[in-house]
């Protein structure tokens, strides 16, 4: 639901994918600061604390504490003998990567020029998305045809894609196409929104294993998509997961029926705290042979729907209903 804490759940990757490349300054300028990110303000929350656990039985605690002006300084430095355990954990989260392309617009960052090579990994904004598909396109040519595959699947009239460096500028390009029915060339403003968010999904789920963040972390990767571009995604979802840990938040019963139970964590917001919980196969297999999770969902069997507060209804119950009535 709304406010049930997905996002904050993920901003926590993003946090400690900052914390390990060494952008913490650039992040916390993005959120807005340490007081956004504290729970309720620094006078609040002086502290934060964060424990992950690794699938070979290895973790970390990590402390954080509020330092003026506005940032967060990290509060547990490592005793001598004990530098190269500080390096690991920097280097594991340092490799995970959290995507949002979710500006399309006129001035959207994919449709921009970028540098030819910008290409050690692709952006978190598809900035340097025409970059990373002339890399593939050069050295990784069985991926690049995936990914003009995966396209082709979505968008029939697609062709190519045009990578070369520009005329008036040979250190840079951006993304341009070619109509498959035409000879015409057309940059990515004559993409749809749902097209060109596509299209930065296929080249980061399909590039080759070597380019693979460890962690890839998106948020509502669905939006704007035609329910056939879903499935499609979904396919393209399982496919990357056996190369790398993919984390998504979703409010889709559409992309949600392409997932096991297995798959699935349910966000919720209990007495002021968000209570993530995995769904159990097991109490849901008679259901699963007449419905479908994202029917489910619908029928409110999973959880993940608004709650009041407190166990409370607002305005004693009541919603109001178009013209003025109540129910």
């Amino acid at each position: 639901a709304n406010g049930s804490g997905k996002s904050n759940f993920l901003n926590a990757f993003a946090f400690l994918q900052a914390f390990g490349s060494g952008c913490m300054d650039d992040f916390l300028i993005r959120e807005g600061g340490a007081e956004r990110i504290l729970h309720f303000g620094s006078r609040n929350s002086e502290q934060m604390t964060m424990t992950t656990t690794f699938g070979g039985g290895d973790g970390y605690e990590l402390h954080f504490r509020y330092a003026e002006p506005d940032r967060v300084m990290y509060v547990d430095p490592f005793p001598p003998g004990r530098e190269d355990e500080g390096s690991r954990r920097l280097n594991r989260f340092g490799s995970w990567r959290c995507h949002h392309f979710l500006d399309t617009g006129f001035h959207s960052p994919m449709k921009m020029t970028c540098k030819v090579d910008d290409n050690r990994f692709l952006r978190h904004d598809g900035s340097n998305l025409a970059s990373l598909l002339y890399l593939l396109k050069q050295k990784h040519k069985r991926s690049y045809r995936d990914i003009q595959d995966a396209v082709r699947l979505v968008v029939p009239f697609f062709e190519d894609f045009l990578l070369e460096p520009l005329q008036l500028g040979p250190d840079t390009t951006r993304l341009r196409w070619r109509h498959r029915s035409s000879d015409e060339h057309f940059d990515a403003s004559s993409l749809s929104g749902g097209t060109l968010r596509y299209i930065a999904l296929a080249t980061l789920l399909l590039q080759p294993k070597e380019l693979q963040p460890t962690v890839v972390v998106l948020d509502e990767p669905e939006l704007g998509l035609h329910p056939f571009a879903i499935a499609a995604l979904a396919s393209m979802l399982r496919v990357a997961s056996h190369q790398t840990q993919i984390v998504l938040a979703t409010q889709s019963p559409v992309l949600l029926d392409h997932f096991d139970p297995e798959d699935v964590l349910i966000a919720e917001r209990k007495d002021g705290q968000s209570r993530i919980t995995r769904l159990e196969a097991e109490k849901l297999r008679r259901w699963l042979e007449d419905y479908s999770l994202g029917q489910l969902w619908n029928k409110n069997e999973l959880g993940g729907r608004p709650a009041p507060e407190n166990g409370r209804l607002q305005n004693e119950g009541k919603v109001a209903c178009p013209g003025g009535g109540s129910n």
